[in-house]
């Protein structure tokens, strides 16, 4: 379990994100279409899962917004943006910003933020995403993660990147 901050107040995650080097838990997310995404289907890429409480709250609209334009056009890398939004939520926010360089996967019918350590099970948001970033390489292991402390903050973008290469 780890804690993070609201506006100051202390909240609380289900687990600790995978360490750096360990491999990194499979999921099934559910992408705008209503297709499923596995982690395994994307074997062989780096993937960077930009986690967060819900598109619909500005800092984490920019993280989407910001990950669309830094990380998705690096060569064999794909950025999955993860939410309990629903699908056609985060298909509506895409499609509105024309954001079309990242996939978007609903954890709202999976046990991702468990498997990631990233629920929030206390505070206003309890039952939603942690704001995360967690880089994988093409081998399936984590090669970078960040709980940022503080939901209401951006991640560190330039991290993430320096992370992949």
């Amino acid at each position: 379990m780890a804690t993070v901050t609201l506006k100051g107040n202390p909240i609380h995650t289900s687990g600790d994100l995978p360490a750096s080097g360990a491999k990194a838990p499979d999921f099934t997310l559910v992408k705008s279409d209503l297709s499923e995404l596995k982690l395994s289907d994307l074997k062989g890429q780096k993937v960077v899962l930009n986690i967060f409480p819900s598109v619909d709250t500005p800092t984490c609209a920019q993280s989407v917004r910001t990950f669309n334009e830094k990380a998705s056009g690096l060569d064999n890398t794909t950025v999955v943006c993860v939410s309990h939004d629903l699908p056609f939520a985060q298909a509506r926010f895409c499609g509105a910003e024309g954001l079309d360089k990242v996939v978007t996967g609903s954890a709202f019918r999976s046990d991702f933020a468990d498997s990631y350590g990233v629920k929030l099970v206390d505070g206003p948001l309890a039952g939603v995403t942690a704001r995360a970033v967690v880089v994988i390489d093409e081998s399936g292991e984590v090669s970078y993660s960040q709980l940022v402390s503080e939901v209401a903050e951006e991640p560190d973008y330039e991290g993430a990147l320096k992370a992949l290469g």
